[in-house]
């Protein structure tokens, strides 16, 4: 593990492999091992760097509770350091959200832009308001992380179950709790909503989406969908985290594109250069 200091704090990362960047960002309460199994099935000539957040994982607290913006902060610095000419960036939930807002703001360093399960496409409502303020208190996160964390996760694999038991270790921890609670209290705030910028995208942009999903519903996928240019919805059958679900179907749309975004010819199913055709496109 290797650490970059930054704006915010020191942040761990992991980089594997050579070739052509892909980044990885977890969901909040989530660590970069999330990813591990997408990992272990990229082609040759990738090299996937993956990210924990402040206060998760291998990272220590940040300079504050963090936000959206300042995890883009972080991100941006990041590349900035480790993949200057570009790379393609890949988030779930509040990774999402952050990778969609580079996009938005440095699309010179976002070739290609995946959203697993991303926020920023919502209309929170007067429910989503009151989850979100209460997930802003650590004593909240700590004590309804078990029960959330199999809902939002409807956990059915080994790697769903080893990110599940992550997720609450890391919510049972000060700085991952504050950590935590601080994203939450970041999904209220009016920068959230990427609505009104998403159609400044220019990436080429792959959804991939869980079926089940209760947090974020696949209508929300769809408005994405309909909100960026050229972009392609993908749904898996998965609730939240369809990586550690379905790690095939989420690195073979990796591969395709890296392949589309730097001309690789890098592939897992499918041809290269041609969408996998393994899965339920809308």
């Amino acid at each position: 593990m290797t650490t970059l200091s930054t704006s915010a704090g020191t942040v761990a990362y992991d980089s594997r492999g050579s070739g052509d960047p892909v980044v990885l960002l977890p969901s909040g309460g989530h660590d970069q091992h999330d990813y591990d199994e997408v990992r272990e099935l990229l082609p040759d000539g990738l090299r996937s760097i993956g990210v924990d957040w402040p206060g998760h994982g291998q990272s220590p607290a940040g300079t504050a509770a963090p936000t959206e913006l300042q995890l883009a902060r972080i991100v941006e610095e990041l590349l900035e350091s480790l993949a200057p000419g570009g790379a393609v960036l890949a988030g779930c939930s509040v990774g999402g959200n952050v990778a969609a807002r580079l996009a938005i703001r440095r699309p010179d360093l976002v070739k290609g832009l995946m959203i697993i399960d991303g926020g920023g496409f919502e209309d929170l409502g007067r429910f989503g308001r009151v989850f979100c303020a209460l997930m802003s208190r650590p004593w909240f996160v700590r004590g309804i992380y078990p029960l959330f964390s199999r809902q939002y996760m409807r956990p059915r694999t080994a790697a769903d179950r080893r990110a599940r038991a992550s997720a609450i270790a890391i919510t049972r921890t000060t700085a991952g709790v504050t950590a935590v609670a601080g994203i939450w209290r970041s999904f209220t705030r009016p920068e959230h909503d990427l609505r009104s910028q998403a159609g400044k995208i220019t990436a080429p942009t792959v959804l991939a989406w869980g079926r089940h999903d209760p947090n974020l519903p696949l209508r929300v996928a769809e408005t994405a969908r309909d909100l960026i240019p050229g972009s392609r919805l993908v749904v898996i059958d998965s609730g939240h985290l369809p990586h550690t679900t379905s790690p095939a179907d989420v690195a073979a749309e990796l591969a395709w594109l890296a392949n589309t975004a730097f001309g690789t010819g890098s592939q897992v199913n499918g041809a290269p250069g041609n969408p996998p055709a393994t899965k339920e496109q809308q």
